[in-house]
This record gives structure tokens, sequence and C-alpha cells, in this order.
């Protein structure tokens, strides 16, 4: 059975696209710690990140790497923090947080809620800075 993220980067399920390569795929994360947070998955859907094999492995961060420039110009923060937990999707993917302290990327906090119209306007905002 295909992953979530499967039908996201298939069109089966509507995201806020970041970022599409070949490999990789950026969306906002819709359960976000902070506005902006992004994932960062392989199209090839892999469960545990260190399983995902060259290239793709090294273009997932590549990918990832182009979205935290941009998204650290996009939304005002300190840092973009990087976190792979791995246990939430059985997909492996890529958080990447704008954060101003440590305690801002503790994924025990309450998660944000934002509308799908603001969801889009920071998108876009990312998107412009690629």
């Amino acid at each position: 059975m295909a992953s979530i993220f499967s039908k996201i980067i298939a069109g089966e399920v509507p995201s806020h696209k970041i970022m599409e390569t070949e490999h990789a795929f950026a969306f906002l994360d819709i359960h976000p710690l902070h506005e902006g947070h992004t994932l960062v998955v392989p199209k090839i859907e892999t469960d545990y990140l260190f399983d995902v094999q060259e290239p793709v492995y090294s273009a997932l961060w590549q990918c990832a790497n182009e979205v935290a420039h941009a998204l650290g110009k996009a939304i005002p923060c300190k840092r973009v923090g990087v976190v792979v937990i791995g246990l939430e999707v059985p997909h492996a993917h890529i958080h990447l947080v704008p954060i101003h302290e440590v305690s801002d990327i503790d994924f025990s906090r309450p998660k944000l809620s934002f509308t799908n119209e603001e969801l889009r306007a920071t998108a876009e905002k990312i998107k412009a800075r690629l």
C-alpha cells in the first residue's frame, strides 16, 4: 500500500509543493511546528532514510539544501533546523523547520494550524526564494 507521501507525490492527495526534482519532492507539513515547516522526501518509497540508495540519497539532500536556503530567506528565523525521525510515516523524510532556539524543534510541542490559503501563501514565499 502506498504511503501518504507517495500519494502526495503522485498528486492523489493535495499538497503545497515547494520543489520537485527527478528524485525528490518537498512540500509543506500540514501539521507544522513553525510556519514554513517543510518535508523533503525521496520519490521512491523507502521506509528508512539510510536505506535510500545513490544517486537518490545525494539528490534528496541536495533538494533539502536548496529548500533550506530558500526557507531561511522567506521565513524569519535564526536557523533552519534539520530533523530525521522516520517513525511517523513509513516513507523516508527530512524535516526542515525554521527555528530561533532548540525548543522550537521539539516534536512533543503542540502542532500549529494554518488555513489552506495561509499554507499556499507560505509555499509561494518560499518558492519565490528558490
